[in-house]
């Protein structure tokens, strides 16, 4: 079995998350997509994040009637900041020897991996897929071979698509009391207006988790 693993903050989930997780499926042949909202984010400690519940419900909505598409609450659960090595090691630890794990990322993600928590150790649990971003360039494998040997059997580079929506900008249009339609699924649209969420400071956004 193939399983590609899609983690982030999801505040909110877009339409851009969804078609690069449809892009990676076809494109490899993925047997389920796991969304994993990240818990707390090393890279965002001290940033404001919404609630865990807000976020697993928001996917939820966005993956439903999807069986192909699953959301782990595996990060959440989990206390203490979030290290993508730990939490492939746990998925794999839950998975058959055969089974494989692709661990989706963006193009600037890819780049920056010789930086990660034991980097090394997370390309020989999984493979790594890096999907276009909007302003950087197709990465360089060879360039990162001197920090992370082996990277270039171990990396798979989407050429597309290619959608510039960003989640904080989608923050910025409520904020604003724009319309996000086209942005966001709309189940999870209506939960956002249901809820009040992102408008200025919000009693349900917390920092961290």
């Amino acid at each position: 079995m193939k399983i590609g693993v899609l983690g982030g903050t999801f505040d909110p989930i877009h339409l851009g998350h969804l078609a690069i997780a449809e892009e990676a499926r076809w494109l490899l042949a993925l047997n389920k997509v796991l969304f994993l909202p990240a818990g707390r984010p090393y890279f965002k400690e001290g940033y404001v994040i919404s609630s865990a519940e807000d976020r697993i419900r928001m996917l939820e909505l966005a993956v439903a009637g999807q069986p192909a598409y699953l959301v782990s609450q595996l990060e959440i659960e989990r206390p203490g900041p979030s290290y993508a090595v730990d939490t492939i090691e746990q998925i794999r630890k839950q998975l058959n020897p055969t089974d494989e794990i692709f661990f989706i990322m963006g193009w600037d993600s890819l780049m920056s991996l010789p930086l990660w928590h034991q980097a090394d150790r997370l390309i020989k649990l999984c493979r790594v897929v890096a999907a276009p971003r909007p302003g950087y360039a197709q990465p360089n494998l060879k360039s990162l071979v001197p920090d992370l040997p082996g990277i270039t059997g171990r990396a798979i580079i989407m050429e597309r698509p290619l959608i510039d929506i960003s989640a904080t900008h989608i923050r910025e249009k409520i904020r604003q009391g724009l319309s996000i339609d086209g942005l966001v699924p709309p189940a999870v649209a209506a939960y956002i207006s249901e809820k009040g969420l992102y408008r200025g400071e919000n009693p349900q956004r917390q920092t961290g988790s």
